[in-house]
């Protein structure tokens, strides 16, 4: 091994990590516009329709959809907000937010081609809610303990 082929591995190792990231990056455009997709066909929202409502232009969904944009957080919140879900798994999605630690009631909701996207956002706000004022109260409680003898009688 001479010493220009020494040289050459630490850079064929950068090459290699810089061109991994751009792969993970053109992947997370990809991801977040198949996931705007598929979210907008569940909501059975036309391009044009969920361009009105967002005030983005259609070509520019249409670009974000197909991969070729990468939406500004911005961006997502309005989509968020004209499919009426949350605009958190769009910020995950687009690698803005780290991802929490999965629901499997929030992937179960999520998953269900059945509802719609203004159907799965009130589920999951009203979860939200129930988990919020879970932390308020005292969680230490055994749930069976939470049970008033009404319901017991039921």
């Amino acid at each position: 091994m001479t010493k220009a082929d020494k040289n050459d591995k630490p850079a064929e190792k950068v090459e290699k990590a810089v061109e991994h990231v751009g792969q993970a990056v053109g992947q997370a455009v990809d991801d977040i516009g198949s996931y705007i997709r598929a979210q907008r066909e569940s909501a059975q929202v036309s391009l044009r329709q969920l361009a009105r409502v967002t005030g983005v232009s259609n070509p520019y969904l249409s670009q974000v959809e197909r991969g070729l944009r990468k939406p500004s957080a911005e961006i997502l919140q309005q989509i968020a907000k004209g499919l009426r879900i949350s605009a958190e798994a769009l910020y995950v999605k687009a690698g803005i937010l780290d991802d929490r630690p999965a629901s499997l009631v929030i992937d179960a909701v999520l998953a269900d081609p059945l509802l719609t996207g203004r159907q799965k956002q009130v589920l999951l706000d009203i979860y939200e809610s129930f988990r919020r004022e879970a932390d308020v109260t005292d969680v230490a409680a055994p749930v069976a303990d939470t049970v008033t003898t009404d319901e017991q009688g039921k």
